[in-house]
C-alpha cells in the first residue's frame, strides 16, 4: 500500500492509501436531500428511486428509521437531520427534500409491532410521514417535500 508522505498526524504518523479513486473536484447541484433507513435490505430501492427521479446527484442521509426523527416532537431529536437539510441547501443548492420510511422497520419494532397488520403499519407510516413534512415545512417553508414508503417490492408515494 502506498504511504502519503505529506499527510501526517499531529503524532506524526503517516495516513496509508487503502483505496486508490479519483472523483471529481467540481461542486455540484443536488436534486434532493433524501431521508432514508440505513436497512441495507432497501439500497437496492435508493438506487432504482433516484435514477428513475432522474437525481443526478443527491445528498443522502442515512438514519435508523429514515425520516423518523423529523416525525419527532423532540427538537434535539429533529435538529440532527434538520441541520443535514440545512447544509445541503447552503452546499448543493437543494430544494427538494425526499422522506423515506420503509415497511418491516426495526425502529419502529418491526411488523411484529403492528400485530403483522399492513394496513395499520402503512397508516402509521403515512401519519409519521405527515408530521415529518410538516416540520420540515415549518423549517424551510420553500423547500417541495416528497413522501414515500419502500416496500419490498417497490417504493410508494405517499
Amino acid at each position: 500500500m502506498e504511504t502519503i508522505n505529506n499527510f501526517e498526524s499531529q503524532e506524526n504518523k503517516k495516513m496509508e492509501k487503502v483505496v486508490s479513486f479519483e472523483s471529481s473536484k467540481e461542486h455540484y447541484e443536488a436534486g434532493a436531500w433524501i431521508a432514508w433507513c440505513f436497512d441495507a435490505r432497501f439500497s437496492g430501492a435508493l438506487d432504482a428511486f433516484a435514477k428513475a427521479k432522474g437525481f443526478q446527484n443527491s445528498d443522502i442521509t442515512k438514519f435508523a428509521g429514515g425520516a423518523k426523527s423529523l416525525a419527532s416532537e423532540s427538537v434535539v431529536e429533529r435538529g440532527v437531520e434538520l441541520n443535514q437539510i440545512e447544509l445541503s441547501i447552503g452546499l448543493h443548492k437543494t430544494k427538494k427534500v425526499v422522506l423515506m420510511l420503509h415497511m418491516d422497520c426495526g425502529a419502529f419494532g418491526g411488523s411484529k409491532a403492528f400485530g403483522n397488520d399492513r394496513k395499520a403499519e402503512q397508516d402509521h407510516l403515512i401519519s409519521q410521514l405527515n408530521a415529518a413534512e410538516e416540520n420540515v415545512k415549518q423549517a424551510f417553508p420553500d423547500l417541495e417535500v416528497e413522501k414515500v414508503i419502500a416496500d419490498f417490492d417497490g417504493v410508494y408515494r405517499v
